[in-house]
């Protein structure tokens, strides 16, 4: 199986480069600027023992930094990646549909990484200046996520996508390392450098991804015969060798792909909640120096992989001895990374001043999320197989205005007056938001193949018949 192992390592690699660029702002922030409180600088919990190289008072902190921006400013940098994130979600499954997954996702990296080298430059020029750069590495890197699942359910048998999709969570080691990389690089050089190191990295990734990656087996120059016979063999009822029309109506009138799309409003809410705003809240709470931040910040991305890990291979046994439901097993992993994950945020904010219950509460509310491999991420392929990267761009869509518009909701709740009050109101809405949808998928949820899977021609009513009763017997 060389040639699977090897696509998953690049796609690994490849989403842990895509958020090695959306990520590295959140922790060159908190060198290039500060968050607030009454005008000033802020520390929550007085803390004599703050390591940053402060001048610290009762309750206010006092540092230099480059930039001087108000929290709706910072908000606006931080979530203006997202703005038009959503837009060519859609259109970036349509896309490789037609032109191939290797293509759109190697692509819309690489100009990610072409804009990161232009940030420093940027920012110093003007706000807006480092806002629009912001906002279109967004815009074209929203076609990531949805080409990719073309690549998966074209190389992946059914029962196996659980642990083929861990991949995704190159997106979470991507984190766990940026974060403490970057604070590194801001102890060293100073932020400018977070966004040229990322930058270079992710080009270096790219030459891989366009040498050695194919869109289907049958295209892989290198794969062994009992490889390919494998993956065509299993793909073979579900997964059609020609382009089939898209069957636009059955989709949007089916319950189960609304339900599974409020799940990636869920977990879109809770990861880009705590991977944007973790940096800031430490910093506010503790004093912690950027390094320390991006150690602490970064850790629970890792855990967060190895658990998906773990839990992908125990829900693709449980699918494999035939007694449970795919519907069932994925119950269980998107409970797991909605109502659970919803406990432990509210859990970490209300926890004080306690560095040690903050952190623990941060590691398994991030550690859980790594359900979402064998929970929400694989229901859309579930759903079906055929139109899955259609189905992506919709969930993509869902999955990442949470990012945009979660700093907002926070700089309302602080503005210009970050407190401890404050942010337990934020995280407070934020637990019943990722809750609701994960309840909802327990009772209306399901992740069985759809019979618009294989749309037929109208124009072929005997097919269509025969079509209907295979389905029905399925």
């Amino acid at each position: 199986m060389r040639a699977t192992v090897s696509l998953w390592f690049l796609v690994f690699t490849g989403f842990a480069c895509n958020y090695m660029i959306r990520i590295n702002l959140n922790i060159a922030i908190v060198d290039m600027t500060t968050a607030k409180s009454g005008g000033r600088s802020i520390l929550m919990c007085n803390n004599s023992k703050a390591d940053l190289n402060l001048t610290v008072g009762k309750d206010v902190v006092v540092k230099k930094t480059d930039f001087e921006w108000k929290d709706s400013e910072r908000a606006s940098v931080l979530g203006s990646f997202y703005w038009l994130h959503w837009a060519l979600q859609l259109p970036g499954g349509l896309l490789a549909r037609q032109f191939g997954a290797k293509c759109i996702f190697g692509l819309s990296n690489l100009f990610m990484f072409a804009m990161s080298l232009l940030m420093p430059v940027l920012a110093r020029w003007d706000i807006k200046g480092l806002i629009v750069a912001r906002v279109l590495q967004g815009f074209v890197g929203g076609m990531a996520w949805p080409s990719v699942h073309h690549l998966t359910a074209h190389w992946v048998p059914p029962n196996k996508r659980s642990k083929f999709i861990t991949a995704y969570l190159g997106s979470s080691i991507g984190v766990a390392i940026t974060f403490p990389f970057c604070g590194f690089i801001l102890e060293m050089w100073g932020w400018p450098y977070v966004f040229y190191v990322t930058g270079a990295i992710g080009m270096v990734w790219f030459l891989a991804w366009w040498l050695l990656v194919y869109d289907t087996p049958s295209q892989h120059p290198y794969i062994s015969e009992v490889e390919l016979v494998h993956i065509t063999s299993s793909l073979t009822d579900v997964v059609s060798s020609t382009k089939l029309p898209i069957p636009w109506r059955a989709v949007l009138t089916c319950l189960p792909f609304w339900i599974a799309l409020s799940i990636q409003w869920s977990t879109g809410w809770a990861l880009h909640t705590l991977m944007t705003q973790t940096p800031t809240y430490l910093v506010l709470m503790f004093g912690w120096s950027p390094e320390k931040i991006g150690l602490w910040s970064g850790i629970p991305h890792f855990t967060r992989f190895l658990f998906s890990l773990v839990l992908s291979f125990a829900i693709d046994s449980l699918m494999a001895t035939g007694k449970y439901s795919r519907t069932c097993v994925r119950k269980i992993s998107t409970t797991i990374c909605t109502v659970v994950q919803a406990l432990l945020i509210v859990a970490l904010v209300y926890s004080g001043c306690d560095p040690f219950l903050v952190n623990g509460f941060l590691l398994l509310a991030m550690t859980v999320s790594g359900a979402s491999t064998s929970g929400p991420l694989s229901i859309m392929v579930d759903l079906s197989p055929n139109f899955a990267s259609v189905l992506q761009g919709f969930s993509g869509i869902t999955g990442v205005i949470p990012g945009m518009i979660s700093p907002f909701v926070l700089s309302y709740f602080t503005n210009d007056n970050n407190t401890l009050e404050s942010w337990q109101h934020f995280f407070a809405l934020s637990g019943v938001i990722i809750a609701i949808p994960g309840l909802l998928y327990n009772f209306f949820g399901s992740s069985e193949l759809q019979p618009w899977n294989n749309p037929i021609p109208a124009s072929d009513p005997e097919t269509t018949a025969t079509n209907g009763n295979s389905t029905a017997k399925k």
